[in-house]
């Protein structure tokens, strides 16, 4: 039905449009998270791109180094590049792996903003726990639509307070479908991603491990060996 907004003072008939807007509202909400959760998925999948390919310069020059099939995933190419770079760190008597990784240190700066992850696990947190607001928000519309009859009755209105409640409530159940069903959605939709979210986070991790400890240790060797020179 279309939307007319009321052009008295009656707070009943401000009431009866804000519910006639919530189904509306809710569709399009679910529909931009839909988007959000694409831009998401789509921001993770660069941010680990670019580390795989950060950490597979970095480990071209070792003699023994993973040797991946096409079409492995990201996350599993970063663990085999990390494995590499600490198979090397426990292992003293690689030397001139040692001295490769030490000199090609400066491309796993741990400053980089590939290593930053302040800003995704904010906008996925956010993400997530918006989901919430939809049977909320249907609720909410449900209520508007109740809250009008108890007013237009209150004004002198000829029909009779429960059936008035009856019929707003009939037509604003929908905004709780709606609610209902978009939260369903979208946690299902969250579900599948969250593992891929989370990998990304303790790739991260990894990674800012492993540059910390290669730094320190090919430090400390370095200066030892220019030390006994």
């Amino acid at each position: 039905m279309p939307f007319q907004i009321p052009q008295s003072g009656n707070i009943g008939d401000w009431l009866q449009f804000f519910s006639s807007l919530s189904t509306p509202v809710i569709v399009i909400a679910a529909m931009f998270h839909l988007l959000y959760f694409w831009f998401l998925r789509s921001w993770c999948t660069r941010d680990l791109r670019v580390i795989a390919g950060t950490l597979d310069d970095y480990t071209r020059g070792l003699k023994h180094r993973s040797v991946l099939e096409r079409g492995v995933p990201l996350t599993t190419q970063i663990d085999a590049f990390v494995q590499d770079v600490n198979d090397v760190l426990n292992d003293a008597s690689r030397s001139e792996d040692r001295s490769v990784c030490l000199r090609r240190m400066q491309i796993l700066d741990e400053k980089r903003r590939y290593l930053e992850s302040l800003s995704f696990e904010t906008a996925t947190h956010v993400a997530r726990t918006m989901i919430e607001a939809y049977p909320l928000s249907g609720v909410l519309g449900t209520v508007l639509a109740i809250g009008s009859a108890l007013q237009t009755d209150a004004a002198g209105q000829s029909a009779s307070t429960v059936n008035v409640v009856m019929e707003r409530f009939g037509d604003s159940i929908w905004s709780t479908f709606a609610g209902l069903l978009a939260a369903i959605v979208l946690m299902f939709i969250n579900s599948m991603l969250e593992i891929r979210f989370n990998r990304l986070t303790d790739s991260r991790t990894h990674v800012r491990e492993m540059v910390a400890r290669a730094k320190r240790e090919l430090g400390l060797a370095s200066q030892r060996s220019e030390g006994t020179t």
